[in-house]
C-alpha cells in the first residue's frame, strides 16, 4: 500500500486524467449549498449514522466488533431486477440492499448466533452462514464464497495478531485515521482496493475508509471514534453515489461510458479503465464540493459550529439517493460483482 497514491491523491490525479468521465466545477457549487443549507439547519450531521434503526445505538467494543463484521461484508447488494431482490425480514419488516446486510447480522444475534465474534466467524461453515444470511425470496445474498473466505481471513487475523477484536487494532493506531488504514490494507486483504491507472497504483479503499468512518460517526468522534486526522478520509466510491453525482450533474459521461452502462448484459470488471474513472472522479467531485463547503461556511462565519469533511458529504449524498430513489432510478449504475464496494 505505501507504493500507492492515498485516495485523496488518487481521486486528484484520475480527476485530472480521466477521459470518459468529468467533473463539473458549477454543479458542485449547487450541490455544495445544498449540503451547506442541511448543515446550517442542523437537518445533518455526524448523529446521524446512529438515527438509522439498524445502526447499533451502544457505543462499546461489542459495537466496534460488530462493525467490523458489517464493513468486512459491506459489498454487492444491487440486485437484477426488483422482482429478484435479497430481502431479509427483521422485526416484522422487510429490508433490501445494505440494510439487509444490518437486518441479518441483528437477527442472528437475536437468535444467539454469535456472528460478530471473530472465534465464531474465523471457522463459520458454509451452511452456517446461508442461515445467517437467509433471504425472504428465491434469491440469495450476492458472493456468499467471497463472504466466507472474508470472514475466515477476518477472524484469523484477529485471533492471531490482534488478540481477538478490532479494537485492538484500534488501539494501536493511536488515534491515527492514517494507520488504521495502513493497518487494515496491511492484515486483510480484502480490504487492499488497489487498481493500476496510467502507470500509478491509485488506491480506492472504499470499504477500509468506509470501516474507519463508521467507527468515528459511530462513537461520534469520541472514544474509540476518536481520531485526530479524521479529515484524511475521502468519500466511499461505490456505485450508489457515482449515481447521485450523476444525477446532479457534478460528474457526466462519454457517449462511449453511456452506450457501455446501457448495456445491462456486460457487467464491468474491477480495475477496468472506465470503472477507476467513476470511482476516482466520484472521490474527486465529493472534494470538490467539500471545498465550496467549507467556503460557504467560512463567508458565513459559522465554521466552527460545524463538523464537515468527505465522510459527512458522503454520508449526505448516499441518504439523498436513498430517499430520493424514484427521482434517479433511470440513472444508470456500472454494474460490477466486487468484494469492494
Amino acid at each position: 500500500m505505501s507504493n500507492s497514491l492515498s485516495p485523496r491523491e488518487s481521486g486528484e490525479f484520475i480527476g485530472s486524467n480521466a477521459e470518459d468521465v468529468t467533473v463539473h466545477d458549477d454543479a458542485a457549487k449547487k450541490v455544495a449549498k445544498l449540503i451547506y443549507e442541511s448543515l446550517k439547519k442542523k437537518e445533518y450531521s455526524i448523529k446521524a449514522w446512529k438515527e438509522h434503526a439498524l445502526h447499533p445505538k451502544k457505543m462499546t467494543a461489542e459495537t466496534v466488533d460488530w462493525i467490523f463484521v458489517l464493513d468486512t461484508l459491506n459489498f454487492s447488494f444491487w440486485s437484477e431486477s426488483n422482482d429478484k431482490r435479497y430481502l431479509v425480514r427483521y422485526k416484522d419488516e422487510n429490508h433490501s440492499g445494505y440494510w439487509a446486510m444490518c437486518a441479518a447480522l441483528n437477527r442472528a444475534l437475536d437468535e444467539g448466533i454469535p456472528i460478530t465474534t471473530p472465534s465464531y466467524y474465523a471457522k463459520v461453515t458454509l451452511e452456517e452462514l446461508q442461515h445467517v444470511f437467509r433471504s425472504e425470496t428465491d434469491t440469495g445474498i450476492h458472493l456468499l464464497d467471497k463472504r466466507l473466505e472474508n470472514l475466515h481471513e477476518a477472524g484469523k487475523v484477529l485471533l492471531e495478531h490482534f488478540n481477538g477484536s478490532f479494537v485492538n487494532c484500534i488501539a494501536a493506531c493511536e488515534q491515527s485515521a492514517t494507520k488504521l488504514l495502513n493497518i487494515i490494507t496491511t492484515n486483510f486483504s480484502s480490504y487492499r482496493d488497489v487498481a493500476s491507472y496510467k502507470g500509478k497504483d491509485v488506491s480506492i479503499l472504499k470499504r477500509a475508509q468506509i470501516l474507519v468512518a463508521d467507527i468515528w460517526a459511530c462513537f461520534e468522534g469520541q472514544s474509540y471514534g476518536s481520531f485526530t486526522d479524521i479529515d484524511c478520509l475521502t468519500m466511499f466510491a461505490d456505485y450508489r453515489v457515482p449515481q447521485v453525482l450523476n444525477y446532479f450533474g457534478v460528474l457526466s459521461y462519454s457517449d462511449a461510458l453511456m452506450k457501455r452502462l446501457a448495456d445491462e448484459t456486460k457487467l464491468f470488471t474491477p480495475g477496468e479503465r472506465l470503472e477507476v474513472e467513476i470511482r476516482g472522479c466520484s472521490i474527486w467531485a465529493v472534494e470538490v464540493i467539500q471545498k465550496e463547503v467549507k467556503q460557504l461556511l467560512q463567508k458565513n462565519g459559522n465554521k466552527k459550529e460545524m463538523m464537515l469533511n468527505s465522510v459527512i458529504i458522503d454520508f449526505y449524498l448516499w441518504d439523498y439517493c436513498k430517499d430520493h430513489w424514484a427521482d434517479m432510478k433511470h440513472i444508470p449504475i456500472h454494474r460490477i460483482r466486487s468484494i469492494f464496494y
